[in-house]
């Protein structure tokens, strides 16, 4: 399969605009302009064809696309272990959010335990795009039935300069605030995090429909006055 010639084929200018304007740390040129549906179609049509390993091998590839086809292959498998293992190997080839949170195996689901520990491992990483993932993680698969207050301690100890780990972060603890209430306010009311984090997770749980308004009112007394980033 030709997948490049597919993909230009699909080319959509507009998109293509509209998505390096998303994305600004990466360079106009990579971007094709394919949208979401046709991608992960053609993920699907390249995995049925039984070509997804000659793909994945491929490393680095050139095109924003080709990065998002990888994270939805790579989203598609069905063994743990190979969802680990390529999932490993693709991280640090990540440079973008969008391509970092379009990597979701559901198949993580089945060893949550296992899928912890690998979450831990990726937050100590240097790469911030790695580490975004294992906060992501965090919030995608324990915030729930599995949640525990010592998960969320320790995510509150990141620190990074970085700006969309930042904004993972505050993602991670507005979302705590959806479905933890209780467990997440003592780390702001205590000022546990970075106050850029503080602030911006108040600003996210206040545009949220899940927090109701007596809490947002709440949470609009205790924002921090001054932030440093």
């Amino acid at each position: 399969m030709n997948y490049l010639e597919e993909l230009f084929a699909m080319k959509d200018e507009k998109y293509r605009s509209f998505m390096a304007k998303l994305t600004p740390n990466l360079k106009p040129d990579i971007f094709i302009g394919v949208r979401t549906p046709e991608l992960k179609a053609m993920a699907k049509k390249i995995k049925a064809a039984g070509e997804e390993k000659a793909f994945m091998e491929n490393l680095p590839h050139r095109y924003f696309e080709e990065n998002q086809l990888h994270a939805f292959l790579i989203s598609l498998e069905k063994d743990y272990d190979k969802a680990m293992k390529s999932t490993e190997e693709f991280l640090p080839y990540i440079d973008n959010w969008a391509t970092c949170d379009q990597l979701s195996p559901k198949v993580f689901k089945k060893d949550l335990a296992r899928t912890k520990d690998a979450a831990y491992y990726w937050m100590e990483s240097d790469h911030s795009y790695t580490l975004r993932f294992g906060i992501e993680i965090m919030m995608r698969y324990f915030l729930d039935d599995y949640f525990k207050v010592e998960y969320m301690e320790r995510i509150s100890y990141i620190r990074s300069e970085e700006y969309y780990v930042n904004m993972m972060l505050a993602w991670y603890f507005a979302t705590a605030l959806a479905k933890q209430y209780d467990a997440t306010l003592p780390f702001l009311e205590k000022q546990r995090l970075d106050s850029w984090v503080h602030n911006k997770t108040i600003q996210k749980a206040i545009e949220s429909y899940r927090i109701s308004k007596e809490q947002k009112n709440y949470l609009r007394t205790i924002k921090m006055k001054r932030i440093n980033k």
